[in-house]
């Protein structure tokens, strides 16, 4: 199953916690708890929460029901990231966000491959149409 990004977010936070306790960790190199701010990580998981419900049946979802599935998580993702203040999401933030949707996607018998090719898209241009971050 695919792992949230927010999981492996909360690891990294964790991990940095360990090596600053440790000492093994200068505190000016500690950046994963300024860049993830658990109100940020709650309100990424609300969105993917919601996104995750429309899973039953998306087999046999009609293209435009999958794409206003997408349409819809990636427009809760932009006002996410507009409530902080348009930074939350970095080129690797925004590559796992989009990875996430597409596995996740693969995962309940889409075809994210023929989805978008039938759409004149190439796979990874998925969220394009409607990503602000």
């Amino acid at each position: 199953m695919a792992e949230r990004p927010t999981t492996s977010w909360r690891h990294g936070i964790a991990h940095e916690a360990e090596e600053l306790a440790a000492g093994t960790l200068d505190p000016d190199c500690a950046c994963m708890a300024g860049l993830f701010p658990e109100e940020l990580l709650a309100a990424i998981d609300a969105v993917l929460d919601t996104f995750e419900g429309d899973f039953p049946g998306l087999a046999e979802a009609s293209d435009t029901q999958i794409l206003a599935m997408v349409e819809r998580v990636v427009l809760a993702l932009n006002t996410v990231n507009e409530a902080h203040n348009g930074g939350a999401f970095e080129t690797d933030e925004r590559e796992q966000l989009c990875d996430y949707i597409d596995t996740s996607l693969t995962e309940h018998g889409v075809d994210v491959v023929a989805l978008t090719a039938r759409h004149g898209l190439e796979r990874y241009q998925l969220a394009d149409k409607w990503r602000k971050w």
